[in-house]
């Protein structure tokens, strides 16, 4: 599969695809849907109805399986002139990444359900089913570029648009779905892609983007877990093993938290205190200062490589985070197993998220975080989102 007509990311000068295009109703796949049909792809739009009990109406830029959004892909695709489905996958959704966010957080780590989402339904089931029926690609709007290396295969890169970079989520796909991934706004800007969108005369040209998770339309992660896992009081920790308060839950906590501790008095310093370590076996969550957050060395365990093979021990970039920055590493496979080394300090760091390396901007695989190794303080640490 070669690239579209002037842009890294698609067919160009190639055989007429079988394209199903992936529209979750937002306006960057209805974008990459009309560029896959604009390039003379036979196309075929589908929405994936991924909740069980879908609501009428986002809440506020929440989510992205509502009817309404169901309606809005429907509207986006009769402007660009293609046959459009609604697929039900919602039981392989629930299975797949609601319950195993669920059980992950029960574990005491950190899930990414994006990541999940992206490996178990959009290039998992619907590849599957895709390739089933006949076509030959699967079409999204992620913010990826794929690109032709030395020896002809594909390789998944980073987007132009850093901001909008999705490449990170991304990073769990191998080469057999690259095979078939097609990711036409790679080389576009978010403002191009709304622009584009006005002019093709698409609804959702305005549309807000949707956040956080998506099967947690209100935001209250928390009151999710407690609905589905209950209430477990426990205590909290200090680091030298001192009670200083008790929870309704060990997974309503997160590696690196500051706010919604409850301590019942302040550390002896004055400053902050970050959730530290949570602990399922014994229901405890251990607080400290957040030098104690810094991190220089992590194991990752499934790992998954975009080329379909371990990359050679050496330099890599490692990106810890979806929104996070990338630092440089020297990273090693081991037993099957991902060992990474940081050049210095990264604060934040959950078993259960993804690590994904990158050589230059190409995504070379991910694994999951099992455990990681604490430096000491006052490593020029980089700073997470522990807010």
């Amino acid at each position: 599969m070669t690239d579209f007509p002037g842009a890294p990311t698609g067919p160009s000068n190639g055989p007429r695809l079988r394209v199903l295009a992936a529209m979750s109703g937002g306006v960057d796949s209805a974008v990459a849907a009309a560029r896959a049909a604009e390039a003379g792809h036979e196309v075929t739009g589908v929405h994936l109805a991924l909740s069980g009990n879908p609501q009428s109406f986002r809440t506020g830029a929440r989510g992205c399986c509502t009817l309404e959004d169901s309606r809005d892909a429907r509207r986006a695709a009769d402007v660009i002139g293609i046959p459009f489905y609604v697929w039900d996958l919602a039981e392989r959704f629930r299975e797949d990444v609601i319950d195993d966010f669920v059980a992950e957080y029960a574990a005491g780590r950190t899930p990414n359900p994006c990541l999940r989402c992206n490996e178990k339904i959009k290039f998992a089931a619907l590849l599957d089913k895709a390739i089933a029926l006949g076509f030959d690609a699967v079409c999204t709007g992620h913010y990826a570029r794929i690109l032709e290396g030395p020896t002809g295969t594909r390789e998944l890169h980073r987007a132009v648009d850093a901001a909008k970079d999705q490449s990170y989520v991304l990073g769990v796909l191998d080469a057999e779905q690259l095979a078939h991934a097609l990711f036409p706004l790679g080389d576009t800007t978010k403002d191009e892609i709304r622009r584009e969108a006005e002019r093709r005369g698409l609804a959702v040209a305005k549309k807000p983007d949707s956040h956080d998770i998506c099967f947690i339309a209100d935001g209250d992660t928390q009151g999710f877990l407690a609905k589905h896992l209950g209430t477990a009081a426990g205590d909290i920790l200090d680091a030298d093993g001192s009670k200083l308060g008790e929870h309704d839950g060990a997974y309503g906590f997160t590696i690196g938290q500051r706010k919604g501790l409850r301590i019942g008095r302040p550390a002896a310093d004055g400053k902050p205190r970050y959730v530290l370590d949570i602990s399922p076996v014994n229901n405890t969550v251990t607080v400290g200062p957040v030098e104690g957050l810094d991190v220089l060395a992590l194991t990752a365990i499934r790992p998954r490589w975009c080329e379909g093979r371990p990359p050679a021990a050496g330099a890599y970039g490692a990106q810890l985070r979806a929104h996070g920055e990338e630092v440089p590493v020297s990273a090693e496979v081991v037993d099957g197993e991902l060992r990474v080394r940081l050049e210095r300090a990264v604060r934040g760091v959950a078993p259960g998220q993804a690590v994904v390396l990158y050589d230059g901007t190409r995504v070379v695989g991910s694994a999951t975080i099992a455990a990681t190794e604490r430096g000491p303080v006052g490593v020029d640490p980089v700073a997470a989102d522990i807010g």
